[in-house]
């Protein structure tokens, strides 16, 4: 049985984190579907969510399977790993070490190389097209398909996470669909510093469920988890600043100018 009072942490997790790999991969599809029409694009990105359908149905239930500790401490450490490294990265580019990750300059650079050398053939489908949408569907909805089953595996929370990561497709698609362009003003580098603090929390809370630590205050030490990941954080991107300005300093010269920036932001 669903433990509903209990789901809303691993149904936030999935949310939050489906919201920013569906927005990347709407960033790439619009820009298929503008440049090389909206047939194959739509063609290709059904293609991509039937696939990572059957790997939810496939790998969920039997990963429930497991003993339930082992289950806890393999998917524990995914996902303090999965969630250290988005951590890495948006602690990198809130220090300003690493740039934005642009997509609106991923958009045009996509709609750029999807336009050249284009010949469009009504007679059959475009197969460049199909197989674009189909692989940004299929990279990005891996991620997201690991974390609803790593969220979902333990505690029988798989339904109220693939609930919630739904919920995110549906609407990354209305506001796509309604503002007909990147969704460049979503915040993504604060979900991404929220997602990684979330999902290292998550890891290291059923680490020690795994190996069988009784948490004081039991699911209410996911708070002081998430407080400590948190205060962590937030250090070090004070101490990376500090440790650029000081480099700065010395050498008298900028560790990182705008344009190399642009171009990790939009290629991370």
């Amino acid at each position: 049985m669903i433990n509903w009072a209990h789901a809303g942490p691993s149904a936030l997790a999935a949310f939050l984190a489906s919201l920013v790999e569906f927005v990347e991969a709407l960033t790439i599809i619009l820009a298929v579907g503008t440049v090389r029409g909206w047939r194959p694009a739509i063609i290709g990105t059904i293609a991509g969510v039937a696939l990572l359908t059957l790997l939810v149905l496939i790998f969920g239930p039997a990963l429930q399977q497991i003993p339930l500790h082992d289950l806890q401490l393999f998917i524990g450490t995914l996902l303090l790993l999965f969630g250290m490294r988005w951590l890495r990265k948006a602690i990198l580019r809130s220090a300003g070490l690493v740039g934005l990750h642009d997509e609106e300059a991923i958009y045009q650079k996509q709609t750029l190389k999807l336009s050249e050398g284009r010949e469009i053939v009504r007679e059959r489908l475009d197969m460049v097209a199909v197989a674009t949408t189909f692989k940004a569907t299929v990279l990005e909805g891996l991620e997201v398909v690991f974390i609803v089953i790593a969220v979902g595996a333990t505690g029988h929370m798989l339904v109220p996470a693939g609930l919630a990561a739904a919920a995110a497709g549906i609407v990354v698609i209305v506001l796509g669909f309604i503002l007909h362009k990147p969704l460049a003003l979503v915040p993504e580098n604060t979900l991404k510093f929220a997602v990684g603090i979330i999902l290292s929390t998550f890891g290291a809370f059923w680490i020690g469920e795994g190996l069988q630590f009784h948490w004081p205050a039991e699911d209410l030490s996911l708070l002081g988890l998430a407080c400590g990941f948190l205060i962590v954080a937030l250090l070090a991107v004070w101490l990376a600043r500090r440790i650029d300005a000081a480099f700065t300093l010395e050498t008298g010269s900028v560790t990182s100018n705008g344009a190399q920036k642009i171009e990790e932001g939009v290629h991370s």
